[in-house]
Formats: structure tokens, C-alpha cells, sequence
């Protein structure tokens, strides 16, 4: 298992390097989070810590940028933040915020504490879903329209599909797909699901700009059709 660590002072990223080894993650550094969360992709982790310096706003930023792309565990170290601040940067996805200073040895079980929430229902004993053409595979996390080849699809965009598969006839509002999806609260997060659902549809929909399988429901949500042009 793997952590992204993104900081800058030296010092610090020595210490947290020291104890995420400690919780049993390898360990692989950033010190630019933008740059972290462009490289997500082709560099994904099992879990986030970011470390700030009375940067809370930069912190929530990246927060909501690393929840677009992922749902994994993201804690904050920072100094004492405005308690409307830490709320927000929660609301927003973070697991935990540690204010310095930190003991190594609590910081240590609580990360193991993290990630043995994370694990969750195992993908392979989910049933596969056929509904209009569309096989989803939750075994190999693939998904396949008609007779073509199967897609591999991000853990995000297999949760979005299934969620939206197993409510088929049912209209999920954003508030309610964010709570299944990513696990916290949705209130506020509509960008953060439209760029899912766009990222989604370019990989079932035969045609993206007119969906026929992720459809909007303007101003409530989005839905599960069983394939016909709507």
C-alpha cells in the first residue's frame, strides 16, 4: 500500500515519511500538490496527507481537487485553523486534520484506524449488472457496451456507474450521489459530480454529448436509462 505525502519543509516530510512507514504504507513524496493531482492518474495512492503552514485555503483547494479524482483517505497536518475553516476543509472530503504538534504514536494508529475503514465491501463479491446493453464487472472493474471490448474504469467511475445501475429508475440528486460515491456529505459539490459523470459518459456513452444510459435530470440529479435516446 501506498501514501502520497505532499510537502515542503524537509524536516517535517522526514518525520510523517517515518511514521506512514510505521502504519505499514510505502511512501512517495510531492512538494507541489497541483502537481500531485495531475499526476493522480498515473500515480495513484491508498492514501493523502497534506501538510500546510497556515495555508488552510490552499489545503481546502487541494481537498476538493484530489475528491474529484479519488476517494481515498486525505489527512491534513497544518497549524491551529479558524474553526469555520477546518469545517469546511471536512465538508469538502478530508478524513482528518492534526494540528501541530502531533504525536507520532496517535497520528500512527489513527492512519491504520483510516485505512482499515477505507477497505470496505470487497468490489469482488459484488454482483456483475447487465441493464440495456451495458455489462458492468465489478470483479475486474471493467464495463462493456454490446458486443465491444471492456473499458477500465477509475474506482470513482465504478461507483458512480454502479450506484447509478443498482437505482435504475430511481433519480438520485447530487447531494445523494456524492454521499454513495465518495462518503461524505454532498451538500454543495454539483461541479464535483458533473466532472465524474462527464469523465463516465466518455467511456460508455456511444455518443457523450447525447447520453443515452447517465442521463441529467436538470436541477435534481442524474439517472440510470436502459439505453434508449431520450
Amino acid at each position: 500500500m501506498y501514501a502520497l505525502l505532499v510537502a515542503t519543509d524537509a524536516d517535517e516530510k522526514a518525520l510523517l515519511s517515518i511514521a506512514l512507514q510505521r502504519a505499514g504504507l510505502a511512501v512517495v513524496t510531492d512538494g507541489d500538490g497541483d502537481h500531485a493531482v495531475d499526476k493522480w492518474p498515473v500515480r495513484p495512492a491508498d492514501m493523502i496527507i497534506l501538510v500546510g503552514h497556515d495555508e488552510g485555503q490552499e489545503l481546502l483547494a487541494l481537498v476538493r481537487r484530489f475528491r474529484g479524482v479519488t476517494q481515498v483517505p486525505i489527512v491534513l497536518v497544518d497549524n491551529t485553523l479558524q474553526e469555520d475553516l477546518h469545517v469546511l476543509i471536512l465538508e469538502a472530503g478530508a478524513d482528518l486534520v492534526r494540528y501541530r504538534p502531533y504525536s507520532s504514536r496517535l497520528l500512527i494508529s489513527q492512519l491504520r484506524a483510516l485505512l482499515r475503514r477505507a477497505g470496505g465491501v470487497p468490489i469482488f463479491s459484488l454482483p456483475t449488472l447487465s441493464l440495456g446493453g451495458l455489462t458492468l464487472d465489478p470483479a475486474a472493474r471493467v464495463v462493456r457496451v454490446g458486443d465491444g471490448e471492456s473499458t477500465r474504469l477509475t474506482q470513482l467511475e465504478f461507483k458512480l456507474l454502479y450506484t447509478l445501475m443498482v437505482h435504475r429508475g430511481q433519480v438520485l440528486p447530487t447531494d445523494t450521489i456524492v454521499e454513495q460515491v465518495w462518503g461524505y456529505s454532498g451538500e454543495g459539490n454539483r461541479d464535483l459530480v458533473r466532472g465524474l459523470v462527464n469523465r463516465l459518459r466518455s467511456k460508455v456513452e456511444p455518443e457523450p454529448k447525447e447520453p443515452r444510459y447517465v442521463m441529467t435530470v436538470p436541477g435534481v440529479g442524474y439517472t440510470f436509462n436502459i439505453g434508449e435516446p431520450q
